[in-house]
């Protein structure tokens, strides 16, 4: 249940790019045409696949403080965190080499449409926020880290896929001539973002099994003794009306 939670919560609710606004450069750059946004999409996937579980073994092996003791207990007090930008690019650095070699080798096509913007992954913003993420979270273990790396990635693909689909269909649309281009996209960003809102009460579930619910039963009880108190005045007071009449 836990890998099935945050698998829908990276992608839908803490989605990269309409949570956070991560990874816009490439987001805006590249969604002009569904098959470059497919192509660059897979990319970040298999990049976040690769890079967050790698740098959770870093961070809890390497870099926490007292992550050393496993080489001896003259090392458990070692504390290399100040590297952990230092390693989290290299690892991202390494992983998008590998996808420009296999892109290069299998699609040249893909490999040419992409353009600069391949290579740019191992600088976007949203790779080194999935594993920055994954750190100040504190995943506990590394299948969560892998869990979270193929969500944030799928949401991010997703992202750039829908926004790719919507600028291809609005270019036979009589949009203004001051939001052509980079306008009209942020304003459909913005919406897509508010949509995805919605999907934060998708995992919040009701109370918790025998919790107790007296505070609302206590309320409802004070409610009915102030009615009651209320009655009991207005019956007085009908009553001294009355003989005041008398």
């Amino acid at each position: 249940m836990e890998h099935l939670e945050l698998f829908f919560k990276s992608i839908f609710i803490d989605n990269m790019v309409f949570a956070t606004f991560l990874g816009m450069c490439s987001y805006l750059a590249v969604s002009k045409k569904v098959s470059t946004a497919v192509g660059l999409g897979a990319a970040v996937i298999f990049v976040l696949a690769i890079t967050v579980p790698l740098n959770w073994l870093l961070d809890q092996y390497i870099l926490q403080p007292g992550a050393l003791s496993w080489l001896g207990e003259e090392y458990a007090n070692y504390d290399l965190s100040f590297l952990s930008f230092i390693m989290f690019i290299a690892t991202i650095a390494t992983m998008v080499q590998l996808v420009e070699i296999v892109v290069e080798k299998f699609s040249p096509s893909l490999y040419n449409s992409l353009g600069i913007f391949l290579p740019l992954i191992a600088v976007n913003c949203a790779i080194l926020g999935g594993s920055l993420f994954m750190q100040s979270r504190e995943i506990e273990t590394l299948g969560l880290a892998l869990n979270y790396g193929i969500g944030s990635g799928i949401g991010w693909f997703l992202a750039i896929l829908a926004i790719a689909a919507i600028r291809e269909k609005i270019r036979y649309s009589n949009v203004p001539p001051a939001l052509r281009g980079l306008g009209i996209t942020f304003i459909i960003t913005g919406l897509m973002a508010i949509g995805f809102m919605s999907f934060g009460g998708m995992l919040t579930g009701g109370d918790e099994e025998g919790e107790p619910t007296t505070e609302p039963t206590a309320s409802i009880e004070v409610i009915k003794e102030d009615i009651k108190k209320e009655e009991a005045k207005l019956k007085s007071d009908l009553e001294i009306a009355e003989n005041t009449n008398k």
